[in-house]
C-alpha cells in the first residue's frame, strides 16, 4: 500500500492546481504541442512548462520532442490507478451507509 501511496500522492498534488487540470482535460482528448497547451492561459511559456513539469513527473502525461516541437500526451494508466484508487474509497463508503440504513430500518421496526 506505501508503495502505491507515493504516486497517487503525486497525483492528487499535481491535479490539486486548476491550471494542470485544465491541461489533463485538454490533453484527454488527443495529444498536443506545449504551445497548444499554453494558449488558454495568461502566463509565460516557462510557467507553463513548469506545470508540465509537475504533470510528468506525477506520471499523468509524458512528453517527447521531435524537433523543436515538444508535445504531451496523457498517460490513461495513471489516471486508471486514481480511478481504481477512488472506486475503492466509493465502495467502502457505499457499504457503510447500506449498513447504516438497515441499521436505522431496524430501529423504525423495533
Amino acid at each position: 500500500m506505501l508503495n502505491q501511496q507515493a504516486p497517487l500522492d503525486l497525483m492528487f498534488q499535481a491535479l490539486a492546481d486548476p491550471s494542470r487540470r485544465t491541461m489533463v482535460e485538454r490533453l484527454s482528448r488527443g495529444p498536443a504541442s506545449v504551445s497548444e497547451l499554453a494558449k488558454p492561459f495568461a502566463m509565460s511559456l516557462p510557467a507553463v512548462v513548469q506545470h508540465l513539469q509537475v504533470l510528468e513527473a506525477s506520471g499523468l502525461i509524458r512528453s517527447e520532442k521531435i524537433g523543436r516541437v515538444r508535445t504531451c500526451h496523457i498517460e490513461w494508466a495513471a489516471l486508471q490507478t486514481a480511478e481504481e484508487w477512488m472506486l475503492e474509497r466509493r465502495k467502502t463508503w457505499e457499504h457503510r451507509l447500506d449498513r447504516l440504513g438497515d441499521f436505522l430500518a431496524d430501529q423504525e421496526k423495533g
